[in-house]
């Protein structure tokens, strides 16, 4: 109900990224004040993401799961003025994945990983969004693979998938003064995360042209929608940076 009064304050422009969550520490206490199993978080996601694309597109539920256990559960009881319900009909989902976070393991263990992951993208989603492993580009194509699969098994289309890249960039001169402030601002934002993992998979930083580059690799391998964000404690020098030096290096693209 929280996002459909988004979605309708915003007149229709939402998109939900959720995700099963990391395995921090924070991550898995919030699971157990739910009471729900954190090593089946990928179970309780298959379920929410089923109850909630019902409710936006039909308006009610009645769902008998492993974790949700719902009677008819509705959007509008009768006393409201109006369904409380979203403007799209769903909001579009992006279902985050990124398996390799903390693992960059090949094994077959994580091949099964990302092959359930594709079809739970697939049949509960409208697009996939990763992020944080900006050093591999190739596994983007691997796992665009995966879903190009999960959409051939479930009668999909994947040309109608949206992929997004939600990535953390620092411009700079250089790229020594980037890396300096982007491991400031990183350490400060994910403390715990930040020292499990390494920081260059978060995302590039350096000089302007660098930037492009990454970008146009990504792009190249298939991302679609990048999601911006800046890692560096002056967010607004970096907002303007990337407006008035990055995005003219693109000036050419665009005009195709």
């Amino acid at each position: 109900m929280e996002w459909g009064t988004l979605d309708v304050l915003s007149g229709g422009r939402t998109i939900l990224g959720p995700g099963m969550g990391n395995p921090e520490e924070g991550v898995q206490r919030e699971f157990e004040a739910l009471g729900l199993p954190f090593k089946r978080r990928g179970y309780v996601l298959d379920e929410v993401l089923e109850v909630v694309r019902a409710l936006w597109t039909e308006g009610k539920v009645t769902f008998h799961g492993d974790y949700y256990d719902l009677n008819d559960v509705a959007f509008h009881s009768g006393t409201e003025m109006a369904p409380l319900s979203p403007l799209q009909k769903p909001p579009p989902i992006w279902v985050v994945s990124n398996p390799r976070l903390v693992d960059d393991s090949s094994d077959e263990r994580m091949v099964r990983i990302m092959r359930r992951a594709c079809r739970r993208i697939v049949r509960y989603g409208d697009g996939w969004m990763t992020c944080c492993r900006a050093q591999h580009p190739e596994e983007l194509t691997e796992q665009i693979g995966y879903l190009e699969e999960a959409a051939k098994e479930l009668d999909r289309s994947f040309g109608e998938y949206t992929v997004a890249y939600q990535v953390t960039m620092n411009i700079a001169d250089s790229e020594a003064e980037a890396k300096s402030a982007f491991g400031d601002y990183i350490s400060k934002y994910y403390p715990e995360l930040s020292r499990a993992m390494d920081l260059s998979n978060w995302g590039p930083v350096g000089t302007p042209e660098q930037i492009a580059e990454w970008l146009r690799e990504f792009a190249r391998r298939g991302v679609n929608h990048f999601i911006c964000r800046f890692g560096d404690l002056d967010q607004f020098t970096q907002v303007e940076r990337f407006a008035k030096q990055v995005l003219p290096l693109f000036e050419h693209e665009i005009a195709r």
